[in-house]
């Protein structure tokens, strides 16, 4: 029952609280969560490069503080995620490889951040103004069932977010500030109902944000929670709450102190642009990475706006709106806002959940059918491609794999042609399940948009995982190096001097192909006298005679990776004296 001045615009019975099944809840996180995590190799581009930091930590040929990778020193930016990644590779039985091993912890970030979500969303729906309004005769839904289904509610729309979903199953420093953002979430949330236990939540948010490369994001973020914890007016007990601001402002400023300490602060934001083609690039970037929360956030804003305009606002509006504000601002003033964004998802999907009691019956009706003919079409699409590659036909789609990655040869899992099959079927259910009259709850518009979303990952990572890995790993390219080397029939293969490679680059060498990498300052040292191999980047070779002895190498041929003819090294081989 509210107690707000401001009439709250939620209108919601009893029977409109029934709860998602537990079972059925952690079945849709499941089929997001694990799908990705096995079955692959690191992908290229940031993760490729973050596990060439894990593995050189993990074997002991890097320091744990002053980072060295292939003897090129690295700022030390996100230590906690290389860290944590070295000691899963470290711990990690022999049978299992480090890739996989690498990913285990994040795939128990990703966990991290939807209980948080779903645990902030619940704290926040307690709370007196979230409450719907009093019927005259009673029959209003309970607080508790209410915040739960709320709750429930917001775990759908996260997993429903496209934004979500490659960057959350990728290894890297961004997932990781993903979940101590939603951590962080969590303690402001729930500080009225567990202060201590909430404050030391938030203690901890703070530093694992640190200590992930985002220790300017910290410092904001702790500052805005602070103010919003001094100024409520919400909590009988205000000067009891404005101890734990005091307390939080101290925390900050001591997490600071360790991270400057640690020399964390990097200078990262540029200056926003005001160019319209930038621009226009970035609201498309919002609109797709962000679908389909941000309408529904507008929604709420909308019809909760007496509730976060008025000077007696509402913490279940302005405490994710601070958290999204802050998100969003950070990603229009970096250079990696496509990744950035992925701070703004738990925020926004509590605030998406806030618009479903206020709900009309023709908006519900549009989610379902669009969101019914989006992933059914998606999935369609999905499954002819890959009947293209398994026969050939239909003709016009298997020549597109063809023409966008030459030298792929599809194999067929028949352990991933069941569970794709499982999850068509279970979306065909949810669908009729839908379409049915079940009118009461409020959760059930976010049941198909997640569940399409769960159904189109799955389907992804089990039916096109080889020709995803095959585009995105290095596997290939590193198979097709070591044939031309057997070709040329030379020596000992196993010591490899790179030039004008990155640090992907050379991990991929070293981990797929089991060369002793070294990067190429002088061709001529002793050390270097026995590599008999020198790949250099295609853009590179003409610095190439300032370093090297030209004379002294015979060049074999420039190999293209097959899934990108733009990224291309040339081989040589050391001349017999």
């Amino acid at each position: 029952m509210t107690k707000s001045h401001d009439p709250t615009p939620a209108i919601v019975a009893q029977n409109a609280v029934r709860p998602l099944p537990r079972i059925a809840l952690c079945l849709f996180c499941l089929a997001y969560l694990v799908p990705g995590l096995v079955g692959r190799e690191p992908w290229k581009g940031e993760e490729l490069q973050v596990f060439g930091q894990m593995l050189a930590l993990a074997k002991g040929s890097s320091n744990w503080l002053h980072p060295t990778v292939w003897e090129q020193t690295l700022p030390l930016d996100a230590p906690l995620s290389y860290w944590i990644g070295a000691w899963a590779i470290g711990l990690a039985p022999s049978w299992m490889s480090a890739g996989f091993a690498a990913r285990i912890p994040f795939a128990a970030l990703l966990a991290l951040a939807f209980l948080s979500t779903w645990q902030a969303t619940y704290y926040l729906g307690l709370g007196a103004r979230a409450q719907p309004v009093a019927f005259a005769f009673g029959g209003e839904a309970k607080p508790k069932d209410y915040a739960r289904t709320i709750a429930d509610s917001a775990a759908l729309a996260l997993i429903a977010t496209l934004g979500l979903a490659l960057l959350s199953h990728e290894a890297t420093p961004i997932l990781m500030q993903m979940s101590f953002f939603a951590f962080a979430f969590l303690g402001a949330s729930a500080l009225p109902f567990h202060p201590i236990k909430s404050t030391i939540a938030l203690v901890i948010a703070l530093m694992g944000l640190s200590l992930s490369g985002a220790p300017t994001l910290c410092a904001l973020l702790a500052t805005g929670i602070g103010l919003i914890i001094f100024f409520d007016k919400e909590e009988s007990s205000h000067r009891s709450f404005q101890i734990y601001a005091y307390a939080l402002l101290l925390s900050a400023a001591a997490v600071a102190f360790i991270a400057n300490y640690f020399g964390l602060f990097h200078w990262r934001l540029v200056a926003i642009s005001r160019d319209w083609k930038a621009w226009r690039g970035l609201i498309d970037l919002l609109v797709w990475f962000l679908w389909p929360v941000w309408p529904l956030v507008l929604w709420t804003l909308w019809q909760w706006r007496r509730q976060w305009l008025s000077w007696n606002w509402s913490r279940h509006l302005i405490l994710p709106l601070w958290f999204l504000a802050l998100a969003i601002s950070v990603a229009l003033m970096t250079r990696t806002e496509n990744q950035t964004l992925l701070l703004a998802l738990p925020p926004m999907a509590t605030l998406a959940a806030f618009a479903l009691p206020t709900f009309k019956r023709s908006f519900s009706a549009f989610i379902d059918w669009f969101t019914l003919i989006f992933f059914t079409g998606c999935a369609f699409v999905i499954w002819v491609i890959w009947i293209a590659m398994q026969t050939g036909w239909p003709p016009q789609p298997a020549a597109n794999v063809a023409r966008l990655a030459p030298g792929f040869i599809p194999s067929f899992s028949p352990l991933a042609f069941v569970f794709a099959l499982i999850a068509t079927a279970v979306w065909a259910w949810l669908v009729k399940w839908r379409v049915g009259r079940h009118r009461q709850a409020i959760w059930k518009s976010l049941v198909l948009p997640s569940g399409g979303a769960a159904l189109c990952w799955l389907l992804l990572m089990s039916l096109w995982l080889p020709l995803l890995d095959y585009a995105r790993s290095y596997v290939p390219w590193v198979k097709q190096i070591e044939q031309t080397m057997k070709i040329q029939d030379v020596t000992s293969p196993g010591c490899m001097m790179t030039y004008g490679l990155n640090v992907g680059q050379m991990t991929a060498f070293h981990y797929y192909g089991g060369f002793e990498i070294k990067p190429l300052d002088n061709a001529d040292s002793p050390q270097n006298a026995s590599c008999r191999w020198l790949l250099v980047d295609n853009d590179s070779r003409p610095e190439l005679a300032q370093v090297a002895h030209i004379n002294e190498w015979r060049r074999i041929e420039t190999i293209k990776r097959p899934a990108n003819k733009n990224e291309d090294v040339t081989m040589y081989v050391r001349r017999l004296k």
